[in-house]
């Protein structure tokens, strides 16, 4: 396949499925691109040295400076770049609604000269990524030494397409990537479903209209596939957890947070976590383990050591103190029992 015509089938796709539309998302890559500038600032001076031999104070003027003031202004304005724009109506229309939306192009194209390789290249990438636009940028193959840092170091600061990134994992093994990929046909994909068998690669997936009895809602899935069941109540929802055997994991999402303390007092998992993914494994105080079906046993931290140590229960007595054992023998009377109960009883003070 043509790698260049691949690349664009798949921007066209991650397009298509919404990714770039959010405010958060464009502000997200608007951030990313103002820390590659602050923090690769002298790796830049350096190649517009070589490129062009421009002294640092120029550098800053002509550049950097220009594209970290575009970076911080669109963050700055975004949401009101984003608002409908209402515009005047005349007599006829004055019962509707008149206004200006702000749509992205979809896939844009940049091409960087080389006599300002810098600014001339990221202030308009500035303005695609605000606009919600895929972007395919092409650096000056005239300017070395800068397409070369431009080309590998500021992907890492933006979000690539999943397949090309270098944080997404692949499938462990064939036998799992044909499982994964039978999946794919549950319910229907609203994002991704993109496969690669040969790169045993599946495209980030979200799965909705869901049957509980179909099979992604089996089996554990261990991959880049997420179901989406609707339910009409948090009622509903916390019956649908508890009619189902007992999972490892458990995470409650919610602006209410009666609605987590409900679900995590009327459910049971191995872990919960209220509005927080797996970043409780980072606590070596917390036990990682499941419950029921889903494990037994739990470790981390002294968890794991007493997991794997046998509880002995252990009571030493001193002979010298027998005779105080006499009241625990026959023959039994009224006030050794009285004692007794008295000894055993919860009001009896214990010494450790």
């Amino acid at each position: 396949m043509d790698p260049f015509a691949d690349t664009l089938r798949r921007l066209r796709e991650a397009f298509s499925a919404g990714r770039t539309r959010p405010a958060e998302f464009r502000a997200a890559q608007l951030r990313g691109l103002g820390r590659f500038l602050q923090e690769h600032k002298q790796l830049l001076r350096d190649a517009l040295a070589q490129d062009l031999h421009k002294a640092a104070f120029e550098a800053d003027i002509s550049e950097l400076i220009m594209c970290q003031n575009e970076v911080d202004l669109a963050l700055k304005n975004l949401p009101t770049w984003m608002k409908d724009e209402p515009v005047a109506k005349n007599l006829l229309t004055q019962m509707g609604s008149a206004f200006i939306r702000k749509e992205p192009f979809g896939l844009a194209l940049i091409i960087g000269p080389w006599n300002y390789p810098v600014n001339l290249t990221l202030v308009p990438l500035v303005g695609a990524l605000a606009a919600g636009n895929c972007v395919v940028l092409k650096p000056s193959e005239i300017s070395k030494s800068t397409e070369k840092v431009l080309a590998e170091v500021l992907p890492q600061y933006l979000d690539q397409d999943p397949r090309s990134s270098p944080n997404l994992g692949r499938i462990i093994s064939d036998k799992h990537f044909q499982r994964l990929r039978g999946l794919l046909g549950c319910g229907r994909v609203a994002i991704g479903g993109q496969s690669d068998e040969s790169e045993r690669y599946i495209a980030p997936t979200v799965l909705v209209d869901v049957e509980e009895t179909e099979p992604v809602m089996q089996e554990e899935i261990f991959g880049p596939i997420l179901p989406i069941v609707n339910v009409r109540s948090l009622d509903e929802a916390i019956d649908f957890i508890n009619r189902r055997e007992k999972p490892l994991a458990l995470y409650a999402f919610s602006n209410n947070k009666q609605v987590v303390n409900q679900i995590l007092d009327r459910t049971s998992s191995g872990s919960f976590g209220g509005n927080e993914g797996f970043i409780y494994l980072t606590l070596t105080s917390l036990p990682l383990g499941g419950v029921g079906n889903s494990g037994m046993g739990r470790y981390h931290g002294k968890f794991s050591f007493d997991t794997f140590s046998h509880h002995r229960a252990c009571l030493l007595s001193h002979p010298g103190l027998e005779k105080l054992n006499e009241i625990r023998y026959p023959p039994y009377t009224n006030s050794k029992e009285q004692l007794v109960s008295w000894a055993l009883g919860s009001q009896s003070c214990t010494l450790l």
